[in-house]
């Protein structure tokens, strides 16, 4: 008899806490991660040019997202870059820049200190974001919002809005 009651305690105690971290769990997702990025599990994103990854877990993403509603999203509207069309936030943009800003050390790298596009002087059109402002944790799931919705956002970066 006790035997049965303990059981069934356990069996509840389980269920409660399963039912209430998922739902919390889920909660720290934002609607676009899951639903646009499709990103519901860890992902694996480029540190360096060394190849070496690290996993960011959605709730990182939703984190970077943001801190790009917060701090990015008047220049760079939907990936685009309002001062300057011609420059966004796209995969090819990322990539053909120099040195290129389409790794996660990269991206922080730059937002720590802009240089223009060919990377030859210093640039004022994007803000300098130093580590008072944003930890290195921060500045990496804002990277690592960037660098995904640039691969798997459906018009990330136009140059046509």
């Amino acid at each position: 008899m006790l035997y049965r009651f303990l059981a069934r305690f356990l069996v509840l105690v389980l269920v409660f806490v399963v039912s209430t971290t998922l739902p919390a769990q889920a909660a720290n997702i934002d609607p676009y991660i899951s639903r646009y990025l499709h990103i519901t599990e860890a992902i694996a994103l480029d540190m360096d040019e060394q190849g070496n990854t690290r996993l960011f877990s959605p709730q990182e993403l939703s984190a970077g997202k943001k801190l790009f509603e917060s701090n990015c999203i008047n220049c760079h509207v939907g990936g685009s870059t309002l001062p300057d069309p011609q420059v966004s936030l796209s995969l090819n943009r990322l990539q053909g820049a120099n040195p290129r800003r389409d790794r996660i050390n990269s991206l922080v790298a730059f937002m720590r200190q802009p240089t223009t596009y060919d990377g030859s002087q210093e640039t004022y059109w994007c803000r300098q974001v130093p580590s008072s402002l944003l930890s290195s944790q921060q500045a990496e799931s804002l990277a690592a919002f960037i660098l995904t919705a640039a691969q798997k956002a459906t018009g990330w970066g136009a140059e046509n809005f």
